[in-house]
């Protein structure tokens, strides 16, 4: 169980929201909150390899490599 705390005017749009969607301000809130954390998890898969690999490559040598620069 959680408890937050909104402002105003933030609890207004989440009220006009649900309204809108025909949902409950709980249902809206929880699934802003899985879409952010799948968001941050992926986001944390994507950089957990760039973060181990240590070599670095100048752009010039990379572009040679790839057959970019002649």
């Amino acid at each position: 169980m959680l408890a937050i705390r909104l402002d105003e005017v933030l609890e207004g749009r989440l009220a006009t929201l649900a309204r809108l969607r025909r949902r409950t301000k709980s249902y809206l809130v929880r699934e802003a909150v899985v879409r952010m954390l799948d968001d941050v998890e992926d986001l944390e898969l994507a950089e957990r390899p760039l973060a181990a690999s240590k070599s670095t490559k100048p752009l010039a040598r990379l572009r040679k490599e790839l057959g970019l620069d002649r």
